[in-house]
């Protein structure tokens, strides 16, 4: 049984962890250019704010809804596994479809090696959430 409102809510949540990490990025410097929002917001001829809209739109429920309607299928043991497997998979589509449409290159080599390295350990880090979150919201269903 798909259960949509916990992959919503892990969805959120990973999100939410990913775009703190990416704000504290640009805070400390590092491949400031690299503006996940700025580029969403700029593709869709909107502001940044309209960006970061989108991005938490995006992961929230198209990233958050797919993970609950896909989970049985998704390899992996645990949910944590699944989530980053899951991560890996939407680093992939980014790197393949969003950062050429954005103007970055294949894998947002536009903006040097660091790009693409950088952004698969983010969405690591989000799939680990993301499994995490899910699962312990299915427990308390």
């Amino acid at each position: 049984m798909t259960n949509l409102k916990s992959g919503f809510l892990a969805g959120f949540a990973a999100t939410l962890v990913l775009s703190v990490l990416m704000v504290l990025k640009g805070m400390m410097g590092v491949m400031p250019e690299l503006d996940v929002a700025a580029m969403l917001g700029k593709m869709m001829g909107a502001s940044t704010a309209i960006g970061w809209v989108a991005h938490f739109a995006l992961g929230t429920l198209i990233w958050g809804g797919a993970f609950a309607v896909f989970y049985n299928a998704i390899p992996g043991g645990s949910a944590v596994v699944k989530g980053v497997v899951f991560g890996i998979a939407a680093w992939a589509g980014m790197m393949v479809f969003v950062m050429p449409m954005a103007g970055a290159g294949l894998f947002g080599m536009g903006f040097g090696m660091m790009a693409p390295v950088m952004t698969l350990v983010l969405h690591i880090i989000f799939g680990v959430v993301l499994g995490k979150v899910y699962q312990a919201s299915i427990a308390k269903a």
